[in-house]
């Protein structure tokens, strides 16, 4: 690819430089230093402790176990320590790429939905408009939009219709008014900006949109899969007939063609996409309908650059193409721009982000750091990829290197010549080159061709080509391999946010998508792409590998977190200590290292312009996650690997707040009273250890607190080990009730707020155990 900073002048010879797109920021020198100091002295308070419990400064099983928990503990420091030691950003321009507005590529922009219960369509119709209306030259032609549903859902495919419809009027008004937010529901939420005098055309304009949403709104909403097939059945929806939600054949619909339009409405073209499936093929979850998009796609329209989104995350930045593309063409070499990931971000999120889904330090400490190695994280959703990247295909892989490269690659994707063909200009990497096909709805029969449930038998895709098979993470390991084959990424951080997402409000939904995650991750984990494999054997960088291990080790902590979060009760119900007493000189290093560790923490959350609230909302949502989504996830994958069980994809239900305005009911709840932030609860199994845990932890304080009132800490009847409990073993049981106090709160509240009495009963059931295993010890 051609260097953006400069560019051949005219008949004299000289060069003139061209304005970059992009400048990289680094963390300023003092401040980068202090939060190294304040990393390393909390590196060395663990290394202490270590250090004295290996010097003997205490005994028994209590002691040897906290010391290979605080030695895991010291390994997530190191590798944040790694992480987080570099840290950048990049700053862009999209002004800069005036003077090349007729070289930029085209863009696929992939939309994914899998249910249209946990998401309605009526959310997937708001994105999809957001992304119609995205600002970027000769958008009709360069742009086309993708939604692939898994639903097979007549009624989704139904509201994608009507609004491609809706979008002949809405987006030359975004264009004609300058709407900064392209969301209908969210844009018509609130009263119209404020008018002058010769604004009046505008308000009737504005007025008459919102009316016309808000009609689309009511039709999507009142209409039912039965009704629709019993109306239009036997026309355009006939293919949705006796079709089952996994056995059907392709179905594939040109809901809008720019190419074909009469009224020259220049927004992109709309294409509808239920993927075959058959119940005796595996159909991969959110990696298969990705890897058919990919195929169907680049029959179609075959444009270089590929964005994709989930269902409800919208387009917030009518510039986010000009973005990305800063990034993207910003570069000297193409090495750098294997994928731009947008972070995450919420409309309408709870404040202090009570159920710390939000992840706002994460991308901002920890992602920024990793962005000075290979670049962050594939995040799944809100990233732009080179199509070539995707393809498995090496940087310096072109046409121009030689032959074997590119027949190597043509072998990979499979029968469909039309599809090989179109590799072709992708893999040569000159994205000016890649002109997309005019012709869209005469490529049906190509696309139905590739999203066949038989067409990767004997191909490379979900391996090499593709998103990669083998994890409910596949966005990660997606990522992963494309930073193994040599690409480095960037993260596009931009002023209003590129994109908004809904994050799950409640407890059930936050730990049922945490568990999705750490069973993706851990099955990584235990598979041949752990991250150590890449840098051993292939080109992911060693400090980058570290990188990923600081994620992949998320479901890891959590038999080394319950364990240590097991032995302040223990050591109260059985007289015995793990840490050393404030009488000791070594109580002064768990102490300082308490104390200092959540200073640090406190102040990268103060840093990022979070409050003390959110911090602490974060920190306990931790323990809470740890001991519940991420252990069940670790059983799951054990289970899984024993061939006793499947992991099962689940979808995280996505709050509907696209329709008419609400009456103001909060919803929710058994008891009609859910309030936004509490925690609520079912009958779930994850929701029994940190149940029991919770129980554990008050009980053992009593009983402890007993015992020190009314018959001496130091009990003659009970043997001690290592020492009767001290302060510290207190300090730990009370830090813990004080993080589990939702579920504390759970078991003597009512209605959705209160935890279930079968989960009470099974949590009683464990702490019982445990009781009893502690009275023999």
């Amino acid at each position: 690819m051609a260097a953006c900073s400069t560019r051949g002048g005219g008949g004299g010879g000289g060069k003139k430089t061209r304005r970059m797109p992009q400048e990289r920021v680094a963390l300023g020198l003092g401040r980068r230093a202090a939060w190294r100091v304040a990393g390393v002295a909390v590196l060395l308070l663990l290394l202490a402790l270590l250090a004295r419990r290996a010097g003997g400064g205490g005994g028994g099983a209590v002691w040897r176990v906290a010391f290979v928990c605080e030695a895991w503990f010291t390994v997530l420091c190191l590798l944040n320590l790694n992480a987080k030691w570099s840290p950048v950003r990049f700053v862009t321009y999209p002004d800069n790429l005036d003077d090349r507005m007729d070289e930029l590529p085209a863009v696929d922009m992939l939309v994914t939905t899998a249910d249209p219960v946990l998401e309605p369509p009526l959310v997937t119709v708001n994105t999809v408009l957001s992304l119609l209306a995205l600002d970027y030259p000769a958008a009709g032609e360069r742009l086309a939009c993708y939604v692939s549903d898994d639903g097979c859902s007549p009624a989704t495919c139904y509201a994608l219709r009507e609004a491609a419809s809706f979008a002949t009027a809405w987006v030359p008004f975004c264009r004609r008014y300058g709407v900064a937010v392209r969301a209908p529901f969210l844009y018509f939420s609130s009263t119209p900006p404020e008018l002058g005098p010769l604004d009046h055309k505008f308000l009737e304009d504005w007025t008459l949109m919102k009316d016309e949403y808000e009609k689309l709104a009511r039709r999507i909403k009142e209409t039912d899969e039965r009704s629709l097939l019993l109306q239009h059945g036997g026309g355009e929806f006939a293919e949705f007939l006796n079709v089952e939600r996994t056995n059907h054949p392709t179905i594939i619909k040109v809901l809008w063609d720019n190419s074909k339009s009469r009224i020259g409405e220049g927004f992109p073209h709309l294409v509808y996409v239920s993927r075959e499936k058959r119940p005796m093929h595996r159909h991969h979850y959110k990696a298969g309908a990705m890897n058919v998009l990919m195929r169907v796609s680049a029959v179609m329209t075959n444009a270089p650059i590929v964005l994709n989104t989930d269902c409800d995350m919208f387009a917030n930045n009518p510039k986010a193409l000009l973005h990305a593309m800063c990034l993207l063409l910003g570069f000297h070499d193409e090495i750098n721009s294997g994928f731009v990931q947008v972070p995450q971000r919420f409309y309408d999120a709870l404040k202090d982000d009570p159920f710390g889904n939000h992840l706002e330090c994460f991308f901002k400490r920890l992602v920024r750091g990793i962005q000075g190695l290979q670049g962050p994280f594939y995040a799944g959703t809100g990233c732009f990829h080179r199509r070539k990247a995707i393809y498995g295909v090496p940087p310096n892989c072109n046409n121009s290197s030689g032959s074997s490269c590119h027949k190597e690659v043509q072998t990979k994707f499979g029968n469909s010549e039309e599809l090989k063909e179109s590799t072709k200009p992708i893999i040569s990497g000159d994205l000016s080159s890649t002109k997309p096909m005019a012709d869209v709805s005469g490529r049906v029969d190509a696309a139905k061709e590739v999203s066949a449930c038989n067409y990767e038998v004997g191909t490379c895709w979900g391996q090499e080509v593709g998103w990669v098979y083998g994890s409910l993470t596949e966005d990660i390991l997606t990522g992963q391999r494309i930073h193994t084959k040599g690409w480095r990424s960037t993260l596009m951080e931009t002023e209003p946010p590129a994109f908004m997402g809904s994050a799950p409000v409640g407890g059930p939904a936050s730990l049922t998508q945490f568990k999705r995650w750490a069973t993706g991750l851990f099955e990584i984990i235990v598979s041949r792409n752990n991250p150590v494999f890449s840098a051993m054997f292939e080109r992911l960088q060693l400090r980058q590998c570290l990188g990923y291990l600081i994620v992949y080790g998320w479901p890891v902590r959590a038999p080394f977190e319950l364990c240590y979060g097991l032995l302040g009760p223990y050591c109260l119900l059985t007289n015995q200590s793990f840490l050393p007493k404030a009488s000791e000189d070594g109580f002064s290093i768990p102490f300082a290292l308490f104390l200092s560790y959540n200073a640090y923490s406190f102040m990268e959350y103060k840093a990022c312009g979070l409050s003390a609230r959110a911090w602490w909302n974060n920190h306990r949502m931790q323990r809470i996650v740890s001991v519940s989504a991420w252990l069940l996830a670790v059983l799951t994958v054990l289970l899984k690997t024993l061939g006793l069980s499947e992991t099962v994809f689940e979808v995280t239900s996505k709050e509907d707040k696209a329709g008419t305005p609400s009456n103001g009911d909060d919803g929710g709840g058994i008891d009609g009273a859910t309030r936004p932030g509490r925690f609520t609860f079912d009958s779930s199994p994850v929701f029994i250890p940190v149940t029991a845990l919770a129980m554990l932890n008050v009980v053992a304080i009593g009983v402890g607190a007993w015992r020190v009132a009314f018959r001496g800490a130091d009990d003659p009847a009970v043997p001690v080990p290592g020492g009767a409990p001290g302060v510290g073993e207190f300090v730990c049981c009370g830090w813990l009730v004080l993080c589990f106090s939702p579920f504390v709160r759970g078991l003597v509240g009512k209605g959705s707020h209160g935890i279930p009495w079968s989960v009470q009963l099974k949590a009683s059931l464990v702490v019982s155990m445990f009781l009893v295993f502690c009275r023999r010890n």
